[in-house]
């Protein structure tokens, strides 16, 4: 999938999976790996989504 614009229902879906992904702990590396895009690409996705990035280095 990398590589290719991702729109319309798609999008929202790959938004919607990654945020969930995020939301129940994994790193942003660890959902970009699970939906096949990039670090960057995913990041893009999470902030759209509206979900809040947490800071590098976990819960302290």
């Amino acid at each position: 999938m990398t590589g290719r614009p991702i729109t319309g229902a798609a999008r929202i879906h790959l938004r919607t999976k990654a945020a969930r992904l995020y939301t129940e702990g994994c790193t942003i590396q660890s959902v970009a790996r699970q939906i096949g895009y990039s670090y960057g690409t995913t990041r893009t996705l999470l902030i759209e989504a509206g979900v809040r990035i947490r800071a590098r280095g976990g819960v302290l």
